[in-house]
């Protein structure tokens, strides 16, 4: 439950700092090795292949704890169950991103007069594909929540650790914009990266708030992978576009808000530190 955060906050007082840079360093090469394999490859057969370097941070990050000991070993997948949380958690995870949009959407019709384009997915659809890409999560979020987040909050906490990770973790998808194939050709690498590194403090603080609850950070991983099409606002793929900050209107909307939130949950966290 909730009430287990505190303990949450004093699990490891000497944080492993190499072993975060080893993490980052592993994490990176093996993804970005197995891409760039992948990208030679036929379109079909790419998207295919580039799945395997998506679960390069849990498998690196359990490694690392193996090595660490075993108790930790144990300790760390284990998040993945942590399931006995407030249901106003799931109810955050689950919807953080749709409100965001639905928010940014409403904000430009008042500021243009006009609705923007909303998507056609439905929302059971976007419902069984938040469910059935729950447990894929796994993949990221042993890595960036359940080993990073964790090491680098024992020492700076959980507010500037949200940041960080949010950083390292926007520029792993970096080749994503930019090989053959990448579901992100095109887009703007800076305003994802501002996009992330938001999204990383909210789920930073979800983390935390949920006592290290791993389950919690998948689900809305996976929220904000299928809801962020309830209101698209992607740009046209421009070639020129990925290190430029260009975005339609209705993303940097979207972009603005999730950072009023993040200095909100930024205060928040700082502050539970002070008291600590």
């Amino acid at each position: 439950m909730a009430g287990a955060e505190p303990d949450l906050e004093r699990t490891t007082r000497t944080p492993r700092q190499r072993d975060v840079m080893t993490f980052v360093l592993l994490t990176f090469v093996a993804s970005w090795s197995i891409w760039l394999a992948a990208s030679a490859l036929a379109p079909g057969y790419a998207q295919v292949a580039f799945l395997p370097g998506t679960i390069m941070p849990a498998i690196v990050a359990l490694w690392l704890t193996r090595r660490e000991s075993r108790q930790s070993f144990r300790e760390l997948p284990g998040r993945v169950f942590k399931w006995q949380i407030s249901p106003w958690y799931y109810v955050f995870a689950l919807t953080f991103m749709a409100a965001i949009k639905l928010s940014s959407a409403t904000l430009y019709r008042l500021d243009t007069g006009s609705w923007p384009a909303f998507g056609a997915t439905p929302v059971a659809v976007m419902v069984i594909a938040v469910l059935v890409s729950t447990p894929v999560q796994a993949g990221e979020e042993i890595g960036w929540r359940g080993f990073m987040l964790q090491r680098i909050a024992d020492r700076i906490g959980f507010a500037w650790a949200g940041l960080v990770v949010g950083v390292v973790w926007a520029a792993w998808h970096l080749p994503m914009f930019l090989m053959p194939y990448g579901d992100m050709v095109g887009q703007s690498f800076p305003v994802f990266l501002l996009a992330v590194t938001a999204l990383s403090v909210a789920m930073a603080w979800l983390y935390l708030r949920s006592g290290g609850s791993l389950l919690l950070t998948m689900i809305m991983h996976a929220a904000i992978n299928n809801t962020t099409s309830i209101v698209p606002s992607r740009t046209d793929a421009d070639p020129d576009n990925v290190l430029r900050l260009v975005a339609s209107p209705l993303g940097w909307l979207t972009t603005l808000l999730l950072w009023a939130v993040a200095v909100v949950l930024i205060v928040s966290l700082s502050r539970r530190r002070s008291k600590g």
